[in-house]
């Protein structure tokens, strides 16, 4: 899929003005604040994403054929790596999700080297629940 979400170009570019690992954490952090928050019923164990070591919760809804999901964390970076999770994901269609290469996405960001084989895997497993919920 060449076109990306409005919010994945905007993150695509303000990760691309990050000229360090340090500079591109630190929008991470910022991000990962701006997520909605979930509601105490949302962060229930059928929320829960397997696969991850910390804590990740993943709820998302179809609106007029399109997907939005809201994540969180109880790990701070983690959330970081939702929120430009999300800016890839939100308002595909389902085909168009089964697409999205997280990889290729942290890549892309300059975050790929920095991701450890865990959170690489957690991500892929968020990822891979968003499937399974858009299959439903």
């Amino acid at each position: 899929m060449n076109e990306l979400p409005a919010a994945a170009r905007e993150t695509l570019a303000d990760f691309a003005q990050a000229g360090s690992w340090e500079q591109r954490a630190r929008l991470l952090m910022q991000r990962g604040e701006r997520l909605a928050p979930l509601t105490d019923d949302e962060r229930s164990e059928a929320n829960r994403v397997a696969g991850c070591e910390s804590q990740v919760w993943l709820v998302g809804e179809r609106h007029e054929g399109c997907w939005q999901f809201r994540a969180t964390s109880d790990a701070r970076l983690l959330r970081g790596l939702l929120a430009v999770l999300l800016d890839r994901v939100n308002g595909l269609e389902a085909a168009q999700l089964e697409a999205v290469d997280v990889s290729d996405w942290f890549d892309r960001l300059g975050l790929g080297r920095q991701l450890s084989p865990s959170r690489s895997n957690g991500m892929n497993a968020v990822l891979a629940r968003m499937r399974e919920l858009t299959a439903v």
